[in-house]
């Protein structure tokens, strides 16, 4: 067996939260190659995306030849992570006898009918098969209900000594041959089953009326005339050892379900569907089981209610975040097992200890670089090459003061590996990232945007970096009428757009929200009534221009914390 760890950075995902879920992934499965793993059960570790690539992440993974991790929205329980009872799906010609015997064999109430290509035909549940034997039906339910000669013979533990035992009984009524010949002429009508005992002249009187079956009860054997004429008349002949009042009993159970099936208004469900959601809609429906199909509509399954109480919780490692509100939707339902981080320590909870490693660092790659040194660990080629580019992008080619000596060290080590120039591959990168015309506005501002809260103040900022001012001067011009829609879709008080110039390592701040700009110049010591043209900051018409500002970590997301801390002081 093999379970999966999904490793994941967060929502609206850079170069380094996509980069070190590979890499990570790759360094797990490396160290559970090394160790004695059980027989019985491996663990896959792979790597995941919350969110769309950007610009300059799709231009290192094609340059280093790596596919893109698949994208995952919602890590909340599924049905898939719940134990499944695998039921077979039975065909809806078996008899109601035989229905009754497997949910007996297999200790379920309910059994899903479906067809040669395993669609989902209907359900037949033991409440089906009780009211089939309560019910009193006319003479003709048995060919009403297309009963086939066969399922007769076996549910009356009988042989078909004569005919087609794969036809079907398709007119006529179930008569029981009593009386004197003429009773019997009357009674016995064409197409008509006729059961009787070991009387030959009221065997050959039933053929000649035209029955289309006759069962002989008490396991009578039935004589070569009998079997001529019958053989003649293609009437078929089912020897059973029970006796009349016995047959006459059972013959009803060799009905096929699907004439008793439930067919319509199906509740069913899908391996894609959330948990919680199921919950909901089995609390208002009596049925006890409930089939599940794939994407394909194919039956899979069935699940009960008792099902829904035994699921298993996806397992997450999280890297390059550990907020909550940067993390994959439903991440609390999901079992984080690790957290590899360079942020400060957020919001997100765990339900039990965790293996937690935060370094103030750069970039969450450079982490990653030393546990492959630590554990001394084989590096491809591909991966140095993904984790240098990640470490360039945080550090935007070492100009953030968020770059230390130790990040700087690790991505030329990693280069030299990878078989890169820096300072080329970096101006690629950022070249292919300040590509917006292919981008609507709300792709733009959501490539790199977090959340942030202080009390019951929440703020979302979206840093666009590119490598000349008249390309961001472009983008604000773009976005910026976008941003009042943006307060409302993202349920924050105030929204700032970084536009950061790479090489002149400067940011303009356009604000947007109640007290936006006030709280901005705040944060940078900048008055209302003092000089607007200070060294370091300067307010303008579009936005209040940073010089030197180029991290949202370690110069903006602070400088706002300590703002909105004095104001309340």
């Amino acid at each position: 067996m093999e379970k999966q760890v999904w490793i994941v950075g967060h929502k609206n995902p850079d170069t380094d939260s996509i980069c070190a879920a590979i890499a990570y992934a790759d360094y797990k499965n490396q160290l559970q190659k090394r160790q004695e793993a059980s027989e019985e059960e491996t663990t896959l570790f792979v790597p995941k995306r919350a969110g769309e690539l950007n610009a300059e992440t799709t231009y290192v993974l094609n340059t280093f030849g790596v596919t893109p991790p698949d994208l995952i929205k919602d890590v909340g329980t599924q049905i898939k992570d719940i134990a499944i009872r695998r039921t077979e799906g039975v065909s809806g010609h078996i008899s109601m006898k035989k229905a009754w015997e497997m949910m007996q064999t297999h200790k379920v109430v309910t059994l899903p009918v479906v067809n040669a290509m395993n669609k989902l035909e209907g359900l037949i549940v033991t409440g089906d098969i009780a009211k089939s034997y309560m019910d009193v039906y006319d003479t003709c339910i048995l060919s009403t209900a297309r009963t086939q000669y066969k399922s007769i013979a076996q549910t009356l533990d009988g042989t078909v000594v004569s005919g087609n035992g794969h036809g079907y009984f398709v007119r006529g009524k179930v008569v029981i041959a009593v009386g004197s010949r003429e009773l019997m002429a009357e009674s016995v009508e064409h197409d008509d089953m006729v059961i009787m005992g070991d009387l030959e002249e009221s065997q050959i009187l039933s053929i000649a009326e035209g029955c289309s079956c006759m069962i002989v009860t008490n396991g009578y054997k039935v004589s070569q005339k009998v079997l001529e004429a019958a053989s003649q008349q293609d009437v078929v002949i089912i020897s059973t050892p029970y006796d009349t009042f016995t047959t006459a009993r059972l013959i009803n159970q060799s009905m096929p379900i699907k004439h008793f099936m439930t067919q319509k208004n199906i509740i069913h469900f899908h391996m894609d569907d959330y948990v919680d959601e199921v919950r909901d809609s089995v609390s208002k429906i009596r049925h006890r089981d409930f089939p599940v199909l794939d994407e394909n509509q194919n039956y899979v399954g069935m699940i009960s209610r008792r099902n829904l109480m035994s699921t298993q919780k996806k397992k997450l490692i999280l890297v390059d975040h550990n907020e909550k509100s940067q993390a994959v939707a439903n991440v609390e339902e999901a079992e984080i097992l690790e957290i590899i981080d360079h942020h400060r320590i957020g919001s997100l909870e765990t339900m039990a200890p965790v293996y937690f490693r935060n370094q103030p660092l750069g970039c969450t790659a450079t982490i990653i670089f030393q546990m492959y040194q630590e554990k001394q660990l084989t590096m491809s080629k591909q991966i140095a090459g993904l984790l240098c580019s990640a470490i360039l992008s945080d550090t935007l080619m070492f100009r953030s003061p968020t770059c230390t000596p130790m990040d700087k060290e690790a991505a030329m080590q990693l280069a030299q590996i990878a078989g890169i120039r820096v300072e080329q591959h970096a101006q690629c990168m950022f070249e292919a990232g300040s590509n917006f015309s292919n981008k609507t506005e709300e792709e733009i501002l959501n490539q790199d945007f977090k959340i942030f809260y202080f009390g019951d103040i929440s703020f979302g900022v979206s840093q666009i970096s590119a490598m000349s001012r008249g390309e961001l001067d472009k983008v604000q011009h773009r976005v910026e009428p976008k941003l009042p829609a943006m307060l409302v879709e993202k349920k924050v008080d105030m929204f700032f757009v970084m536009l950061t110039d790479i090489f002149t390592e400067t940011t303009r701040l356009v604000c947007c929200g109640e007290s936006a700009y006030e709280l901005a110049r705040e944060a940078y010591g900048e008055k209302e009534e003092e000089n607007p043209n200070s060294e370091d900051s300067v307010e303008r018409e579009d936005g209040i221009v940073l010089k030197g500002v180029v991290s949202r970590k370690k110069q903006l997301i602070p400088a706002l914390m300590n703002a909105l801390n004095e104001r309340n002081m």
